[in-house]
């Protein structure tokens, strides 16, 4: 008997290693990591960008609700490649977000002529 609770105390207590040693690394995956270089200068053109749409609200032809769309598209691809990427961008993926991102500035800056 005494064994057997040896036994579960010893496996409660690996179990409780295991599980704390793999929490950092679940925190930090599971966080994004927004002062990684590449996804800093992705959200920060994204934050210009949402800027933009919102102060020429009035300039934009009627296309606020759709360039507010396409805004928050990029913003959620960019969130979605940062999670599976453990808090990074790829230069592939900033590159494709980045191209995005000028194709609605080109949309607004249609708008504006």
């Amino acid at each position: 008997m005494k064994s057997n609770i040896k036994i579960a105390a010893m496996s409660v207590i690996a179990l409780s290693l295991v599980i704390s040693s793999a929490l950092p690394s679940l925190a930090q995956g599971g966080t994004f990591r927004q002062n990684h270089p590449r996804r800093a200068e992705v959200l920060r053109r994204d934050n210009r960008l949402n800027n933009r749409i919102n102060n020429d609200r009035g300039a934009l032809g009627g296309h606020y609700g759709q360039l507010k769309r396409e805004d928050n598209s990029i913003r959620r691809q960019e969130q979605r490649d940062a999670r599976q990427n453990g808090g990074h961008i790829t230069r592939g993926e900033q590159r494709q977000l980045n191209h995005e991102e000028n194709r609605v500035n080109n949309q607004i800056r249609r708008d504006h002529q």
